[in-house]
């Protein structure tokens, strides 16, 4: 039984999970990691298609059930826990680089993507089911309804493509909400961010109020003169801007900054 707390929706639709295997393409030798196995749908598929199969799950239950299976299956090998705070890099050092697919609880994905992102482990690419309101905030564009803070995070971190939609009859219980698949692969953007936290701090407050203008946006980093040197117009809304011209704007208040002494 799906338990609430965990944000459980169990996949079930062999359409659906035969089209993520096909799409993930695992080699025999990869080092596959499912987040969430819940009742073993994309679990079984996946054994048969790699040689040793790492499950993180943290509902109790669901683990002895998985550690059931894994005394009759050595290649299976269960982690109990919370997928927030595993160590992935020690993960990657015994099993290689890290190829990770799940169907993740809504209310954890956020939070983990960028503990994922932000991990050390290497980590060749991450297929996951999600809201599709998630997915869509990750890969939206400039100017669209959808881009925001989400969008210009990830684009720092990894490029995110959205593979297909699935309705809330492939899971059980059903969602309220459409689901998406969404393939990310971690890399460095294609601009130079040269202080990291100082962009993520900019990119929070220039869409902390979408309504503000740039110039009142980023006040605490800027002023229209900075921002204007950086060939971006200061009256601009946030979400007019692309990724790259944040990492300016974030690189133009870092250098402010060390020229005047201050952090």
């Amino acid at each position: 039984m799906a338990r609430k707390r965990f944000g459980q929706h169990f996949l079930h639709e062999r359409g659906v999970i035969d089209r993520i295997v096909s799409m993930l393409a695992p080699a025999t030798d990869d080092a596959l990691v499912e987040i969430g196995p819940g009742q073993g749908a994309l679990t079984t598929p996946l054994l048969a298609r790699v040689e040793r199969l790492s499950v993180i799950e943290i509902d109790r239950d669901l683990i002895a059930e998985l550690e059931a299976r894994a005394a009759q299956d050595p290649r299976l090998e269960v982690i109990a826990g919370d997928a927030l705070r595993i160590d992935y890099a020690a993960l990657a050092k015994r099993r290689g680089p890290l190829r990770l697919v799940g169907n993740l609880p809504y209310n954890i994905s956020s939070p983990l993507l960028f503990t994922l992102l932000g991990s050390t482990a290497p980590i060749v690419d991450m297929h996951f089911m999600l809201q599709k309101e998630v997915v869509d905030r990750m890969t939206a564009s400039p100017g669209s309804r959808d881009y925001g803070r989400l969008t210009v995070s990830m684009a720092a971190r990894a490029h995110a493509q959205a593979l297909f939609d699935v309705g809330p009859g492939a899971f059980n219980p059903p969602p309220k909400v459409m689901s998406s698949v969404v393939r990310i692969t971690p890399r460095a953007p294609d601009f130079e961010i040269v202080n990291p936290a100082l962009f993520d701090r900019l990119v929070t407050a220039a869409f902390s109020q979408r309504r503000k203008t740039l110039r009142n946006a980023v006040s605490g980093f800027l002023d229209a003169d900075a921002i204007d040197a950086c060939d971006i117009d200061p009256m601009l809304r946030p979400e007019r801007l692309a990724p790259a011209d944040f990492a300016r704007l974030a690189n133009r208040a870092h250098a402010d900054k060390a020229s005047s002494g201050t952090d």
